[in-house]
């Protein structure tokens, strides 16, 4: 059994398909919440650790001090060989961890644009099955650093570094493939200076025509290839069924 603990920056920002994913596979799920004065677990208590997106970011952890504690508990995290996830936020705090300081993405990206897959040969497989290009949802301003070992798997054209390898179980995710429908409207409602045109911004109207459920499909697709490599990497550490 897998006790996965999720970090979440805002009530519209919570873990969507992740969530439906674990529950599918019977795991167990905690899910905290350091915005409203939430107190971390030690990190004894999980053993997969997934950050989730918000509208903070690290270029301003000043307001937001609470970021310095979970870059603290991500570092525990890696010290002790747990998978690790990250989703936006969630990904540039990975960065943060590792010693790779959080960018501006050279555009802010906001609705459903494509984005490509790279070095197929040094990512391990998480993209089996995967087509070379396909749409994802994206949300975002800045985007995760990178460590001298980081791989580059996935790039678009408004931002080069859309998913990141940091290890053979640590990964960021810019893009987000775990959004519902419900939680892209609540994102619409609480976010609306974010959708102010630009190069790479849909309209309110596109993001509601959204096939959410094909993005969350490619997303089960990245989950159980990440989950297969952590299996093969460490076989005797934790039982991913």
């Amino acid at each position: 059994m897998m006790n996965i603990l999720f970090i979440t920056h805002a009530d519209f920002e919570q873990p969507g398909y992740f969530e439906t994913w674990a529950q599918k596979h019977g795991y167990d799920v905690e899910i905290k919440k350091p915005y409203k004065n939430e107190q971390l677990p030690d990190v004894t208590t999980f053993d997969c650790l997934i950050i989730m997106g918000g509208p903070q970011s690290p270029l301003e952890i000043d307001k937001a001090p609470y970021l310095n504690q979970e870059i603290q508990l991500i570092k525990q995290a890696i010290a002790k060989d747990y998978p690790i996830i990250g989703v936006c936020l969630g990904a540039q705090l990975i960065g943060e961890a590792l010693g790779a300081k959080t960018e501006r993405s050279p555009f802010k990206e906001i609705g459903m644009y494509p984005i490509r897959i790279l070095n197929r040969e040094k990512e391990g497989s998480i993209s089996t099955n995967l087509p070379d290009k396909f749409e994802v949802m994206h949300w975002h301003s800045d985007m995760p650093g990178l460590t001298a070992n980081s791989i580059i798997l996935a790039e678009s054209d408004g931002c080069p570094r859309q998913i990141v390898k940091y290890d053979e179980q640590i990964y960021g995710f810019q893009c987000h493939l775990e959004l519902t429908k419900d939680l892209v409207e609540g994102l619409i409602a609480n976010c609306p200076n974010d959708l102010k045109s630009g190069r790479y911004i849909n309209t309110v109207e596109e993001l509601r025509k959204v096939d959410y459920d094909e993005i969350n499909h490619k997303l089960d697709l990245f989950l159980e290839n990440i989950k297969e490599l952590i299996c093969a990497n460490q076989p005797n550490r934790i039982k991913m069924r």
